[in-house]
């Protein structure tokens, strides 16, 4: 069988990489990319891949946002999240949206190739830089706490908003994306400060960078 693959990722030269690397293989077949997790979720529900090898930080919708989505429309896509982080919260966060895998950026050729193989079959894979005491940490985990990252104290739908606040786009533009009102924008936006206790729209910024639910630099916005 030729596993069929998605690519999302907002590196174009990262992207062409990759399929070039898996384009190789005799098994496998990238038959689609996209650039950011809304676009990976259309072309998923088009192309219905086996695999989708997807960055974790984009733009718009973030890896993890959109590997619910996909999962929730199609249970049974294999979806492998990369990443520069190690953190036990990226890995935690990756595997509660469903991922069967989580691959660090900095792995060499032959263990993407394996981590793809492996996720096509049914299998889990983690890279080994993030197993042994982050496994762990894993299953100790699940106490409701102050410690609590952004993906377990907010809504999917608060996720979406904090990103997109993060990122700079207006409460118009977030209701328009969204296909909501200005007005439950505005509603969402005060949840999610009361939640996290936090007071402006760049302490909303520096917490979703803290969190890996974006990576725009809150020095830049306007």
């Amino acid at each position: 069988m030729t596993i069929r693959i998605v690519l999302a990722d907002d590196h174009r030269l990262f992207i062409a990489g990759l399929r070039t690397l898996l384009d190789e293989q005799p098994d496998m077949e990238v038959i689609g990319e996209a650039k950011d997790g809304r676009a990976a979720v259309t072309m998923v529900s088009d192309k219905r891949p086996h695999v989708v090898v997807m960055d974790v930080s984009m733009p718009g919708m973030n890896g993890i946002e959109a590997t619910r989505q996909i999962l929730a429309d199609r249970p049974l896509t294999n979806v492998l999240c990369l990443s520069m982080h190690a953190e036990e919260r990226f890995v935690t966060a990756v595997l509660d949206a469903g991922a069967s895998g989580y691959l660090l950026k900095d792995c060499g050729p032959e263990e993407l190739v394996g981590a793809v193989r492996d996720v096509a079959a049914g299998k889990t894979y983690l890279s080994p830089s993030v197993t042994g005491p982050i496994v762990d940490d894993l299953k100790a985990r699940r106490k409701v706490d102050d410690s609590a990252t952004a993906f377990s104290r907010l809504t999917d739908r608060e996720r979406q908003v904090l990103q997109l606040l993060a990122e700079g786009h207006s409460a118009k533009a977030i209701a328009d994306r969204l296909d909501v009102s200005v007005k439950t924008v505005g509603t969402h936006r005060e949840h999610i400060m009361k939640k996290l206790d936090l007071r402006s729209v760049a302490g909303l910024t520096k917490y979703a960078i803290r969190e890996g639910l974006t990576t725009t630099d809150p020095d830049r916005q306007s």
